[in-house]
């Protein structure tokens, strides 16, 4: 006989529950192992658009957006955070190389950044999108392949950017969109996308009519530009790679003195030594205390040329040509000066060369990657704006045993830049305009290279007219000039607030100085207020209609027609004459004003093959002035020909005096 104690009892439901579990979980296992994907999730079909894209399918999906700081009760200036996703799948039987897709951003977006991209023309973020929105290439999957070549890998075939962003003036309750997208990449024809509410899409396809210049190469051709600069990697390693910076001026108008390189690194590098070239800021901390310095912990970064994400870099001076270590390349050691090839061949091109080291994940020799947002400036030159690196077939090097064999860079990418036209208010430059038919001057614009400091000054207001000879002395010297002649000519009452002045460096005076029934002829001056010359000057004129067919001879500079730009005059200095001075101080420095450097030169032409030209309508004047490359600030007008006002004043006697003997010979008769 069993005696059950009255202390232990038997938790019946309890046991009945786990044993309901366990068969329960059994139950499920078995389901499982029915299924023959395994845990596999199915993945949902593309959108029939997509399936039915036999090119590249682009998609731009708006995500959210949130208020940001500071709240206004101005729609227009509300600031607003968003995030979207553009996504770039090729669907065709042709790789995609180097993509590139533009995006009509329309709310004055702030891009903060864009995961899987590069935004074309910046400077590093933020960027702030134009009128056309911006352009993004894609970076570090720039090529997509093709569904065949990767079994419908579609890591390999697609492309996603996450973009962040700000963006104004959009009501709440809209969906911010772009205008549109669109495909950049050459050979391909878009449609319009179709847009819905938060998404828009568009299947681009190859143009039957589009042929390739050259179908032999592996990746893509070679990109024409006003600037190229071609990244070669000349050997590679595990960790560590030789690159060479090749810089070509391949513009006839383009130029850069005293050059500043800036480019982005986006996988941690640095520079380790460098030859031909030098950056401005050595400082290891950077990588001491940055990933550099976690991964390579033995290392002396002491020695480390670069360990900037950023970093400048700059050409050496002439005397480092031949130094063992830092020179002995090739168009190396200009001080920066790149002319274009209209003045001289062998310094249109600029060399350097550096050793970079890598992190992971790049330890491998074919991983390699350029640096991103390439962006050069000179002294008083154009501003470029700079494309993202584009793989090209590898740079081909004569054999230094000269026996004939081409040695190939292990990779090469080329970067292409293009100037871009100065800002009003941003110029380097400017040019006034006088003529032999007025004794007024129409000076520089108002803040032509800019204005600080508006305080003292009125920098909208139009520039007062000045005599002649106020070009010869600076802007604060002029304000005693300006107002006696603005008395003598009786030009009106004097503003409380002056213009502020033109603020450039470099001025130049077109004169109109005769026109006759064969010819006319105009004097070109140029003025340097800086205190540092110029070496090697050059300034170029463009002339309205056809007035370059008439042009006959420049007399005290070195000038020719540019058979490239009929209607563009190319100018520099005669041997000797190379040498543009900056400004010095006048006779007695205490009372004289400074004195600017100044060269000046006659150019006459003919109207032999110009019958129908309108000198002193307009005519005379050049529609764009250039100075070593950088587009100069034109005033708004021109001198106005008073001779017809001159002719009738000048008819007013004869007539008064017939009209009065009319009436005496009148009252003779009565």
């Amino acid at each position: 006989m069993i005696v059950r104690s009255e202390g232990m009892k038997i938790p019946w439901m309890n046991l009945i529950n786990c044993i309901v579990l366990v068969v329960f979980c059994y139950s499920i296992e078995v389901c499982n192992g029915q299924d023959y994907g395994g845990e596999e999730v199915v993945k949902a079909a593309p959108p029939p658009a997509q399936e039915n894209c036999d090119g590249v399918f682009v998609t731009y999906a708006f995500d959210n957006r949130e208020r940001e700081y500071p709240f206004v009760k101005n729609v227009t200036a509300q600031a607003w955070a968003f995030t979207s996703m553009l996504t770039v799948i090729n669907t065709g039987l042709f790789e995609l190389k180097s993509w590139k897709v533009q995006v009509g951003f329309q709310h004055n977006e702030v891009l903060i950044s864009t995961d899987g991209a590069v935004a074309m023309g910046g400077d590093g973020f933020p960027v702030k999108t134009g009128k056309n929105g911006t352009v993004l290439a894609g970076f570090p999957q720039a090529d997509l392949k093709t569904a065949i070549d990767t079994a419908g890998d579609f890591t390999q075939m697609a492309a996603q950017v996450k973009i962040k962003g700000t963006q104004f003036g959009v009501p709440t309750k809209s969906t911010p969109m772009p205008k549109s997208i669109n495909l950049r990449n050459d050979g391909y024809k878009c449609p319009a996308p179709k847009k819905f509410k938060t998404f828009m899409q568009m299947c681009c396809k190859k143009d039957p009519k589009f042929k390739p210049k050259n179908t032999s190469i592996k990746f893509m051709e070679r990109q024409n530009g006003d600037l190229s600069f071609t990244y070669d990697v000349l050997s590679a390693f595990e960790n560590k790679y030789q690159a060479q910076v090749t810089i070509d001026n391949i513009s006839p108008l383009g130029r850069l003195d005293r050059w500043n390189l800036t480019w982005e690194w986006m996988r941690n590098e640095f520079i380790y030594s460098m030859k031909g070239a030098y950056t401005h800021k050595k400082d290891p901390s950077e990588c001491i205390y940055g990933p550099q310095g976690q991964y390579y912990k033995d290392f002396d970064f002491s020695v480390v040329m670069s360990c900037q994400k950023k970093p400048v870099i700059s050409d050496l001076p002439p005397e480092m040509e031949n130094n063992d270590k830092l020179g002995k390349l090739p168009f190396c050691c200009k001080n920066g000066a790149l002319l274009p090839t209209t003045m001289n061949g062998t310094k249109a091109r600029s060399i350097f060369q550096m050793e970079v080291f890598k992190l992971p994940p790049d330890m491998n020799r074919t991983a390699l990657y350029p640096p991103q947002n390439w962006k050069i400036e000179g002294r008083v030159n154009p501003s470029y704006k700079c494309g993202p690196p584009i793989r090209v077939d590898p740079t081909g090097f004569p054999d230094p045993s000269k026996i004939g064999i081409t040695l190939n860079a292990v990779a090469s990418w080329q970067i292409t830049c293009n100037i871009s036209r100065p800002q009003p208010k941003q110029a380097k430059c400017c040019v006034s305009f006088s003529a032999f038919y007025t004794d007024s001057v129409v000076p520089c614009n108002t803040c032509a290279c800019g204005c600080e400091q508006t305080s003292k000054c009125d920098g909208n207001a139009k520039p007062l007219p000045l005599p002649a000879q106020a070009l010869l002395v600076p802007f604060q010297d002029r304000e005693k000039l300006a107002k006696e002649w603005n008395r003598i000519k009786h030009l009106g009452a004097m503003p409380n607030k002056l213009p502020c002045p033109d603020n450039c460096g470099v001025s130049i005076n077109w004169h109109l100085e005769s026109n006759y029934k064969t010819g006319w002829t105009a004097r070109m001056t140029l003025f340097n207020w800086g205190n540092d010359p110029f070496v090697d000057w050059f300034t170029a004129v463009q002339m309205k209609k056809n007035i370059g067919d008439g042009y006959e001879n420049v007399y005290s500079f070195n000038g020719t027609k540019l058979p490239q730009r009929t209607n563009t005059i190319f100018m520099q200095g005669l041997k000797g004459l190379t040498y543009l001075v900056g400004q010095v101080n006048g006779t007695n420095p205490n009372k004289d004003p400074k004195v600017p450097g100044k060269q000046q030169s006659v150019i006459s032409f003919l109207k032999k093959n110009t019958p129908n030209v309108n000198i002193e309508g307009g005519d005379g004047f050049p529609s764009k002035v250039i100075f070593n490359g950088e587009e100069c600030a034109l005033p708004p007008n021109f001198p106005k020909s008073h001779a017809a006002f001159k002719s009738q004043v000048g008819l007013l006697p004869a007539v008064l005096l017939a009209l009065l003997t009319f009436l005496l010979l009148t009252d003779q008769f009565h």
